[in-house]
């Protein structure tokens, strides 16, 4: 349990080491902030195609996995059609308004599935399952910190808000990794639908979120490589740990 919570901490803190850079350089290039995506994107790949899934596969069958990543993609899909969102890299530069505050919502909603995913990993009782899967997300979580953070004080906000709300959008993330964490340790034939719905969230983000968003300023070819590096990283992880 205080191996969960300490890890789960440092998984959601993540967003608010990521934030620490943004305040200390506070101007990023788009091939820094592409090639930081793509890497996390990597690390996350890994993590659901090399971990997440052939556990929920060993734990149970084709089909309870099936119906776990569907979830997961459809979850996801809701949270993005439902959720006023925007695409924070693409925003810094432009004056926002109200809408301010639920740019920072969506982020910190978007969160969720990610916490579900290292709770549900530690509940697994898989060993080094759910230190791998905190890691990926936490890496995953540092260059969301520093978007949001240097969104922010592009706006004029103070360094230590942005940073205080960078670091307050990985709270949701804590709180839904305690439900994923408690709710395996009640229902253990729920274990293979969460990490197979944890893996779905996860490569959702991925194929929606960061390589699109790594791609989108002509960055391709050196986010392609950091892409290849994360996977590579993290399968070398495995392999260790």
């Amino acid at each position: 349990m205080n191996e969960f919570l300490i890890g789960n901490a440092v998984a959601a803190g993540a967003t608010g080491i990521g934030a620490i850079p943004a305040l200390i350089f506070r101007k990023g290039t788009h091939r820094f902030r592409d090639v930081l995506l793509a890497l996390c994107a990597g690390v996350m790949m890994a993590a659901a195609v090399f971990e997440l899934i052939p556990q929920a596969l060993a734990l149970s069958d084709f089909i309870m996995v099936s119906l776990g990543l569907t979830a997961g993609v459809l979850a996801l899909t809701i949270l993005e059609t439902t959720v006023p969102h925007h695409h924070l890299e693409h925003g810094y530069g432009v004056k926002i308004d109200k809408k301010a505050m639920l740019i920072i919502t969506a982020v910190a909603l978007h969160n969720m599935p990610e916490g579900l995913s290292v709770g549900v990993s530690y509940g697994s009782g898989v060993e080094g399952l759910g230190p791998l899967i905190a890691l990926a997300i936490g890496l995953q979580n540092m260059p969301e910190g520093f978007l949001i953070a240097l969104f922010l004080i592009q706006q004029k906000v103070r360094m230590i808000t942005a940073f205080l709300i960078a670091l307050l959008t990985g709270v949701l993330e804590y709180i839904s990794a305690l439900a994923g964490y408690f709710l395996t340790s009640f229902a253990d034939g729920v274990i293979p639908f969460g990490l197979a719905f944890a893996a779905g969230s996860m490569l959702y983000i991925i194929y929606k979120e960061l390589i699109p968003e790594s791609h989108g300023d002509g960055n391709a070819l050196f986010a392609t490589y950091s892409f290849i590096l994360g996977l590579l990283a993290m399968l070398l992880l495995t392999t260790v740990f």
